[in-house]
């Protein structure tokens, strides 16, 4: 039985809100950035797009921009959303972004066990993605299944999944992207799996030249 999931990156994000005085910590105000006006539009065009017609499964992540992005899809195609925890971004487990250490993205791709306080290691975020990945196959296995998630909570699950060589992930020795954290937003995969198998990766791209 075949099931199609399609794996996406949250639509643009503003960060224009300023936290002057707040009590929530750095990770809440991370999961409350909103998407911009552009990433509204881009969002309600890949709904339309002919990759997201008949989708019978939407899923976001916690996080208001991954929810607001799987909005259009859902009502698109008339069913809910979903809402998994463990399809959210990696967390820094700082206070203040002056703490991230310089290059640190590249030094967690390097080293897979690294974090920082308490915050998430790749293999930690491999981890948790993968289990919320098997758990919606078992689940929902022969659908077409749309999850919004987070840029680099992809990369570390597509880490575990494929190969990663020279600054490009492969899977089956096919060039899935790079990784310069250079993201389109949204960025779309198509991941194909056959008996919950995965067979197939594949970048879709969607055309926004209309905004």
């Amino acid at each position: 039985m075949n099931t199609t999931v399609y794996l996406m990156r949250h639509s643009e994000p503003s960060k224009k809100a300023q936290y002057i005085k707040t009590k929530d910590n750095l990770q809440v105000q991370n999961e409350k950035y909103v998407l911009s006006s552009n990433g509204e539009r881009k969002a309600k065009i890949l709904s339309e797009d002919i990759e997201m017609q008949n989708i019978d499964v939407v899923i976001a992540s916690n996080y208001i921009r991954a929810i607001s992005t799987a909005k259009y899809i859902s009502e698109h195609n008339d069913i809910e959303t979903y809402v998994i925890d463990d399809f959210g971004e990696r967390k820094f487990g700082i206070n203040s972004w002056d703490e991230l250490p310089d290059d640190f993205g590249q030094k967690q791709i390097d080293n897979p066990d690294l974090k920082i306080k308490n915050g998430e290691s790749q293999n930690e975020v491999a981890e948790r993605m993968y289990n919320a990945l098997i758990e919606v196959l078992n689940k929902y296995e022969g659908k077409r299944i749309a999850i919004v998630s987070h840029g680099t909570a992809i990369t570390f699950l597509f880490m575990k999944l494929g190969k990663y060589k020279d600054k490009e992930l492969y899977f089956n020795n096919k060039k899935i992207m790079d990784i310069s954290f250079k993201w389109n937003a949204p960025e779309v995969f198509k991941l194909t799996f056959k008996d919950k198998t995965l067979t197939d990766i594949e970048n879709i791209k969607i055309d926004y030249s209309s905004i």
